[in-house]
């Protein structure tokens, strides 16, 4: 674990014992607890339709990562998913959201599909379908911890806090 990535306040997970989820008795129970943070804003926010504030969640977290490691991987690779979605919903540029979920999967191909409480293997799957029809992702939402969480006031007070 890392200090600078530690946080006692962050909860476990609401389901199961996601990869980086170290148990309770630890320091903070996560592994990297600011970057479950991230990840529950992010997905919050993503399910919400909100794609701009979604991927500064995962990007803002993303620069606590050197290259190459597993954490860096996953957050890298959500900032694409949330690009893409935004690319696709906000501008209708359905070449743009290839391009970048193209470049997601490469990022977050070796990630655990359980990583932080993110089934990435529906994400994915998901993503591959989307190259091929874009309009799988109309009313898809990423499931975190068996769940498909909208966001909250929390969630947008913290992506603001990241402007």
């Amino acid at each position: 674990m890392d200090e600078h990535t530690s946080d006692p306040d962050v909860p476990p997970p609401t389901r199961g014992e996601p990869t980086g989820w170290l148990g309770v008795g630890t320091t903070s129970g996560w592994e990297h607890a600011t970057l479950r943070r991230a990840t529950v804003h992010g997905v919050r926010l993503y399910n919400s339709g909100e794609y701009h504030e979604s991927h500064d969640c995962f990007e803002d977290e993303w620069y606590n990562y050197g290259r190459g490691s597993v954490e860096s991987k996953f957050l890298h690779g959500m900032v694409q998913v949330a690009a893409g979605a935004y690319k696709h919903f906000d501008f209708e540029d359905d070449a743009g959201m290839r391009s970048l979920f193209g470049t997601a999967l490469q990022y977050l191909q070796g990630v655990p599909d359980d990583f932080y409480g993110v089934d990435l293997l529906d994400v994915r799957t998901v993503m591959t379908n989307a190259l091929e029809d874009p309009t799988v992702l109309h009313g898809w939402r990423i499931e975190l911890d068996g769940q498909h969480p909208e966001a909250t006031e929390e969630d947008f007070a913290y992506a603001d806090r990241l402007d």
